[in-house]
């Protein structure tokens, strides 16, 4: 199949590739665009790879607001440069990332920020779960080496399904931001701010205190 300048104009559209590395994928895939976007997908995973050590001190600190105020959004990402920092695919990267954080309510930035103590926790009830059903012990174990891991997908930020494309994950938007940009990225720790988090139960107590000592007066 002829490939079309076309072609290659909407793949570098979709992956952010350049030219040449596009044209060569797409007649690779004989112009199949799905197949060529995940070969370029894969290419950019082990370009990615071999910057994952570089020192990343730089980037920028973003925020996002929802809501109408009652859900806010600090992040911060980390690249290599100033120069990178300020360019509008970065900037627009570490938007879409605090607003993702927004929506999905992660809990950690990765899995190995994860506290023993939760794992622990999560390992328990998981196993009790799996227990209940009467399975053999080597049964169970698979059980909760698979809820552990949808753990993961739910609680930490680079494992989650990205919101605006559930098709990859939060790690594989940066990833390929990686591989696009040229430079390590990484998203080193955010803050999700609630409004009035944390208050209504204090509030809940509160007037339940007050209803008791009424009682008990009357």
């Amino acid at each position: 199949m002829q490939v079309t300048a076309q072609m290659v104009k909407e793949l570098r559209e979709r992956t952010g590739a350049g030219m040449m590395d596009c044209k060569s994928a797409l007649a690779e895939t004989q112009g199949d665009m799905e197949k060529a976007v995940d070969l370029l997908r894969k290419k950019g995973l082990a370009a990615a790879a071999k910057k994952a050590g570089r020192v990343a001190a730089e980037g920028a600190v973003g925020s996002y607001i929802h809501a109408g105020g009652k859900i806010g959004v600090l992040v911060e990402v980390n690249c290599e440069t100033d120069f990178v920092a300020k360019t509008d695919q970065f900037q627009q990267l570490v938007r879409d990332i605090a607003m993702h954080i927004a929506a999905a309510e992660p809990r950690f930035v990765r899995r190995e920020e994860v506290t023993a103590d939760v794992l622990e926790r999560e390992r328990a009830i998981y196993r009790e779960q799996a227990a209940a059903t009467g399975k053999p012990a080597n049964v169970i174990d698979k059980i909760v080496d698979g809820k552990m891991e949808k753990f993961y997908a739910e609680a930490c930020l680079l494992e989650q399904p990205f919101v605006k494309n559930p098709d990859q994950t939060v790690g594989q938007l940066v990833t390929e931001a990686v591989a696009r940009i040229g430079e390590n990225i990484q998203v080193r720790r955010f803050s999700r701010f609630k409004l009035g988090e944390g208050i209504e139960k204090r509030q809940t107590d509160f007037a339940a205190e007050v209803m008791a000592q009424a009682q008990q007066a009357g």
